[in-house]
């Protein structure tokens, strides 16, 4: 994608990047996914994968030269660790990708910040992203979530949004984007992200991945009509990434049944809306534990998650909430094997 700047230079739309150095590893918000899997959670599978007769043709896989995010994907709350050194935390955890976030809206609305409130300036941030490049890892920025409103939802002006992103996206040489969407009902906002992302990815390579809610049906109509709506304003969407509420443990046996049962029906759908097969859906898919209670994930059901995972040949895991017990973390961070 065509750059305005250095990766290191954070440009004047950064009101967002105050003072984000990441933070103390010990104080890690990095949220981790699904791990293994036991007999009965055999991987799924392959189904007929519908065609809709209305649907955009399927768009390309990314290239092989493409830095694309794989194994755990670690959430970084900036708003809650903004002086994580995260090339330490690559050498502690083994994690290599990282996604920091949240940049909602500005008070302008056409510029996104950092959630939480932090002050304008010049951040020393990026230069931790350098770091972390440099010892073998990449970071991509998370846009969205339930902090406030995303920019597409509170700007208007189509150039203007298409801008900002131009411009954050470029400060910190992301590779790859997430829009954790709460405004799927929004039409105007959807075709405007949609709109904005099509226009970056025009300029250059830059993966991009929509975060949604799993429902016990899979996903909403809602967010099925949005990805229809953001494929056919010409966006490319790499992943689909559920964000995956876990029962806690006292609701009793079959919690893990059902969240496979879950991600299923999202694959059938997933595999519909990109005209895709059962494999390709599969790969277009990312499994993110939402954790409400740090006890809400023992080491077995985040062996059983990660195995499902990686049986399926879904493109990562990742987990955001309450963060889980050191010994689940080590589960997550290191997959099914």
């Amino acid at each position: 994608m065509a750059r305005h700047r250095e990766p290191g230079t954070p440009p004047r739309p950064l009101v967002v990047l105050a003072g984000l150095g990441l933070a103390a590893v010990t104080g890690l918000a990095i949220w981790f996914l699904p791990a293994q899997a036991t007999p009965d959670w055999s991987a799924p599978g392959p189904s007929h994968a519908a065609r809709v007769s209305a649907a955009p043709s399927p768009s390309p896989a990314p290239s092989a030269a493409e830095p694309v995010p794989s194994g755990f994907v670690a959430f970084v709350d900036t708003a809650r660790t903004p002086r994580l050194d995260l090339a330490q935390a690559l050498r502690r955890t083994g994690v290599r990708w990282f996604s920091l976030g949240r940049l909602m809206a500005g008070p302008g609305g056409c510029e996104p910040t950092w959630a939480g409130g932090l002050a304008p300036g010049r951040t020393p941030f990026a230069g931790r992203v350098a770091g972390l490049r440099a010892a073998g890892g990449q970071a991509g920025l998370l846009f969205g979530g339930p902090d406030g409103r995303e920019a597409a939802a509170a700007c208007a002006d189509q150039a203007a949004l298409t801008s900002a992103y131009r411009e954050v996206i470029g400060a910190y040489g992301a590779p790859f984007v997430e829009f954790e969407v709460r405004d799927s009902a929004d039409l105007p906002a959807v075709r405007r992200r949609a709109t904005a992302v099509a226009a970056l990815q025009r300029e250059g390579d830059l993966l991009v991945t929509y975060s949604v809610p799993l429902g016990p049906e899979g996903l909403a109509p809602a967010d099925l009509e949005m990805l229809r709506q953001t494929t056919a304003k010409g966006a490319r969407l790499t992943t689909v990434n559920l964000l995956t509420a876990i029962e806690p443990q006292a609701a009793g046996e079959g919690r893990m049944r059902r969240v496979a049962s879950s991600l299923k029906a999202a694959h059938r759908q997933v595999a519909e809306v990109f005209q895709v097969d059962s494999a390709a859906a599969w790969r277009r898919m990312a499994l993110t534990s939402v954790l409400a209670g740090p006890d809400d994930l023992s080491a077995l059901d985040a062996r059983k998650l990660t195995v499902f995972a990686e049986r399926a040949g879904m493109a990562w895991r990742s987990a955001r909430g309450v963060p889980p017990s050191a010994q689940v973390a080590r589960v997550l961070w290191g997959g099914g094997t």
